[in-house]
């Protein structure tokens, strides 16, 4: 018994001298501290302090891995100042063909918009780029995988339109699993009705950049964010219209390394450019300013 309460003493002892104070070191309970403060890197599993990943515009600074970041994010590394107009803010999604899943459509809607703040999955803005005003849509993957239904659809032809109305610079980043399939042919339709507008927008001379981000899929891929003058991609992006699950399923067999990551696609002329986030803004403003140019 003396012995088992020696064992004990010893015991919180020595936990107390791990944890003691003093000039030179400082604890903490994991409890004291702020839930969300730390980043761990999923390909090099740094442990990064919130605000350096900030800073660094959500980029790792030991291996460059790109974390997924919302539209405000995007808005804030390439705005002035952070300073623009929003437009189609109070276009929201409804329910065209009832769709009947475990979790009701609409509460799914609903619960995204609480969540993010957002009310649909595409921030559509006008802005400056260093003193060029330009027309910016931003997909969200946040907000029920960035999926294209028919407000998201609706929002970028607007955002087409208004470039092509004021003679600006048209910016698309894109981040989506692709059509939303809760709006079935109402989403599909929209794919459609973007590539058409971009069409025509182009055979006005109109100007078309677009980054895409982390992931693109599905119809996404296969129709705005391929349609770009210029097309740029954010390192190690995925960029598909079936994801490498389902191939590898679908056909029984390995897929080359890097299979539809951004760098895999330039190689094989699918992209122009790979661009880190920290020179996004210097890259756009470089070329819309060389291709307005060459467009007087």
């Amino acid at each position: 018994m003396i012995f088992h309460q020696y064992i004990l003493k010893r015991k919180n002892n020595m936990s107390d001298w791990f944890r003691r104070d003093s000039k030179n070191i400082k604890t903490f309970n994991k409890r004291d501290t702020e839930e969300g403060m730390w980043y761990s890197c999923p390909k090099c599993r740094s442990v990064i302090y919130k605000s350096v990943l900030q800073q660094n515009h959500y980029v790792c600074h030991e291996c460059s891995f790109h974390f997924r970041i919302t539209s405000n994010d995007y808005i804030k590394i390439i705005i002035d100042d952070v300073k623009y107009e929003e437009f189609g803010k109070n276009i929201t999604s409804g329910d065209p063909l009832s769709f009947k899943t475990p979790k009701n459509y609409k509460i799914q809607v609903q619960e995204t918009v609480k969540k993010t703040n957002k009310k649909s999955a595409v921030t559509t803005v006008t802005g400056f780029i260093n003193e060029i005003k330009v027309v910016l849509a931003v997909m969200d993957f946040s907000f029920i995988g960035g999926s294209m239904g028919s407000v998201v659809g609706e929002k970028i032809s607007k955002a087409i339109v208004k470039a092509e109305q004021e003679k600006l610079p048209l910016v698309i980043i894109t981040s989506s699993g692709g059509a939303r399939m809760q709006e079935g042919a109402y989403s599909l339709m929209q794919l459609a009705k973007t590539s058409s507008k971009l069409a025509r927008f182009s055979k006005n001379g109109g100007l078309y950049i677009v980054l895409i981000a982390d992931p693109t899929t599905g119809g996404i891929s296969a129709s705005i964010a391929m349609l770009g003058d210029v097309i740029l991609a954010e390192p190690n992006a995925l960029i598909c219209f079936a994801g490498p699950r389902v191939i590898k399923q679908t056909i029984g067999q390995d897929l080359p390394e890097g299979f539809q990551k951004s760098e895999f696609l330039l190689k094989k002329g699918f992209i122009d450019e790979i661009v880190h986030r920290k020179d996004l803004k210097k890259k756009l403003t470089v070329l819309i300013r060389l291709l307005l140019k060459k467009n007087e």
